[in-house]
C-alpha cells in the first residue's frame, strides 16, 4: 500500500493554498531551496513568506543540493519539517541533522543497482530515502524494478517523471510518492487541474 504523496516544486502562493485547502492533501510538499538551475526555484525572501502559512497536517520540505553552510543558516527558522538532501554524503548528512535538529530525506540518484545500494551508507542517519532520476530538474525516468532489492522495512519515497496515471502502479507498494513535472502545464506552471486530479484518484487508492 501506498504510504503517502509528496507534491514537489511548488512556488506560487496560490497553487500552495489551493493544495493546503484541498479535501484530499497531499502528505508533503516539496520547495527548491537553492537549486537555481531548476524553474522552480524560489528565491529566499519569495521563499520565507510561501512558506510562512499554517500547514495543517502536511509536512513542509525543503529540497537542497549539497547546501553551503549560509544557505543551512539562513533558512534554518523557515516553516520547513524535512531537509531533502542532494550530493550530500553520510557523515555531512549527520552534521546537518543534529546541528539543525530536522528529520532528513537523503535523495540518491539512480540509473543502475550500484546507486540503489547507497542506501545502506544512509539508513542509520535519514528518517526517508528518496529514490530519484538522474535528471534533477528534468524530471527524468528510471527504471523502479530497480529498487526490488530495497527492504520493506526501509521508509522510503521515489520520484522520477512519475505520471498521475502511475499512481494505481504503486498500489501495492509501501512508498512515498512523490510528483512534480507531470503536475505542470506546457509553460512548466504547476496545473491546478493537474493536481486536483492527482489528489482525488490517491483519495481511492
Amino acid at each position: 500500500m501506498i504510504k503517502g504523496l509528496k507534491i514537489c516544486g511548488v512556488s506560487d502562493p496560490e497553487t500552495l493554498n489551493y493544495i493546503l485547502n484541498h479535501h484530499n492533501p497531499p502528505n508533503f510538499i516539496g520547495f527548491i531551496t537553492n537549486y537555481r538551475k531548476s524553474k522552480r526555484f524560489v528565491e529566499y525572501k519569495k521563499l520565507k513568506e510561501l512558506v510562512n502559512v499554517n500547514k495543517r497536517d502536511i509536512k513542509f520540505i525543503s529540497v537542497l543540493v549539497d547546501p553551503t553552510d549560509e544557505v543551512l543558516e539562513k533558512i534554518k527558522n523557515l516553516n520547513f519539517d524535512y531537509y531533502q538532501l542532494y550530493d550530500v554524503e553520510p557523515e555531512r548528512t549527520k552534521e546537518i541533522k543534529k546541528k539543525y535538529g530536522i528529520k532528513i530525506i537523503t535523495a540518491l540518484t539512480v540509473s543502475q543497482e550500484g546507486d540503489v545500494i547507497k542506501y545502506k551508507n544512509y539508513q542509520e542517519i535519514s528518517d526517508i530515502i528518496l529514490f530519484d532520476s538522474k535528471g534533477y530538474h528534468k524530471s527524468e525516468s528510471f527504471d523502479h524494478n530497480l529498487l526490488d532489492i530495497v527492504p520493506n522495512e526501509l521508509n522510503k519515497m521515489i520520484a522520477g517523471n512519475i505520471q498521475i496515471d502511475d499512481i494505481s502502479n504503486f498500489k501495492n507498494k509501501d512508498f512515498i510518492i512523490d510528483l512534480s513535472g507531470s503536475l505542470e502545464d506546457v509553460n512548466g506552471k504547476k496545473d491546478i487541474n493537474k493536481i486536483n486530479k492527482l489528489l482525488n484518484l490517491f483519495a481511492k487508492i
